[in-house]
């Protein structure tokens, strides 16, 4: 039985038509893909991400227990601090890819990806055994929104005191008040523009989504569905898990290294993760444009030299640059920015080439 987030008959309302994700019943789209698309690069979007989990890390262990379970050096946090990091497992495979929230030395909050939250808890859970931290599921008692696009902070400031002018790229504030309601206000975004992400109680989401709709409506906001939130994401080459990176695909060949910290000693997965960087990956992840008609999609085989060579991992007709593109995982020495290759789609080979990543960058990103 798919779940529903606290917003479930605001998005009906709002005429979102309603699919599967993750196991959450979710808006795909309101007007259209692409109109909602355009609105994030142009204006804003507002999004329902109350499917995503979040877990709390407390306790005088919290700091030594995320250094041994995700990647990145979390020792680099300050208070009201946020990171990006994969969580490992020991043959260097994907667990997750995480947010981590630093409140305090000792209070840590992580935010998980929505399909991920039964088997990344557990796995928490696995590694928590003998650590001097606490942890706490709190996914159900959390609702999110997501404001993205060049006009999110004028619209926000509409709504709150909060310093948003002076609030940084990745960092937070633990507590503001936005339309009368407490909430959590961070800026970091899933989709190339900038923009805040409002945690909030679950009985406060619905209020909160009508009071930033009828803020933003006069600057062009418009509710955004998950259709869009892939292609946003997409274009600016951000990885979704499952497909740039899964138990299968390690960090390293997905081309996250900088989210590695082996100085900081010993974590899950160091070992395999360090070979890959010493002798270099199997694969790689690649971006491509297809140089004939066609649209690739995940799954599709990626073919050179008459043999397979590799795997869309995502693909897709990207709106802001009106190309049809796609990221693929392929053997390394195929990786290449200029390298000719095929995908095939439904038995033909189309012809594509290897260019740069990430496919789309914000102009005077913060």
């Amino acid at each position: 039985m798919a779940e529903k987030t606290p917003l479930y008959e605001t998005h009906r309302q709002y005429g979102g038509k309603i699919v599967e994700f993750g196991g959450w019943l979710l808006p795909v789209q309101y007007e259209g893909i692409l109109a909602e698309h355009r609105a994030v690069r142009e204006k804003a979007g507002l999004f329902d991400v109350s499917h995503m989990g979040e877990v709390t890390v407390k306790g005088p262990g919290a700091l030594a227990y995320l250094q041994k379970v995700v990647t990145n050096d979390v020792t680099k946090l300050a208070d009201g601090q946020v990171q990006y990091t994969p969580m490992c497992y020991p043959d260097g495979g994907t667990v997750d890819d995480v947010l981590i929230y630093r409140y305090g030395a000792d209070d840590y909050l992580l935010v998980i990806n929505a399909a991920n939250i039964a088997k990344d808890w557990q796995w928490l859970q696995e590694n928590a055994v003998g650590a001097a931290a606490a942890l706490e599921n709190v996914s159900a008692a959390t609702a999110e929104l997501a404001l993205q696009g060049p006009l999110a902070e004028a619209i926000l400031a509409k709504l709150t005191d909060a310093p948003l002018a002076t609030l940084g790229y990745y960092r937070f504030l633990p507590s503001a008040t936005v339309a009368g309601r407490p909430a959590m206000v961070s800026r970091t975004g899933y989709t190339g523009e900038d923009g805040f992400e409002i945690y909030c109680r679950p009985e406060d989401a619905a209020a909160l989504w009508e009071a930033i709709m009828a803020a933003g409506r006069p600057l062009g906001l418009a509710p955004a569905g998950l259709g869009c939130r892939d292609t946003l994401r997409f274009e600016a080459c951000l990885p979704l898990y499952g497909h740039e990176l899964s138990a299968a695909i390690s960090p390293v060949e997905a081309r996250l290294t900088k989210f590695l910290s082996f100085a900081k000693g010993e974590f899950n997965g160091r070992a395999a993760l360090a070979r890959q960087v010493e002798y270099g990956p199997p694969r790689k992840l690649v971006g491509f444009a297809l140089t004939e008609r066609g649209l690739a999609r995940a799954e599709y085989p990626v073919v050179a030299d008459g043999r397979r060579i590799g795997t869309v991992t995502t693909g897709s007709y990207a709106p802001t640059l009106d190309k049809n593109l796609g990221m693929a995982l392929v053997e390394a020495g195929y990786a290449k920015v200029g390298g000719k290759i095929a995908v095939e789609i439904r038995g033909k080979e189309v012809a594509a080439v290897i260019i740069p990543r990430p496919f789309y960058k914000r102009e005077g990103k913060k």
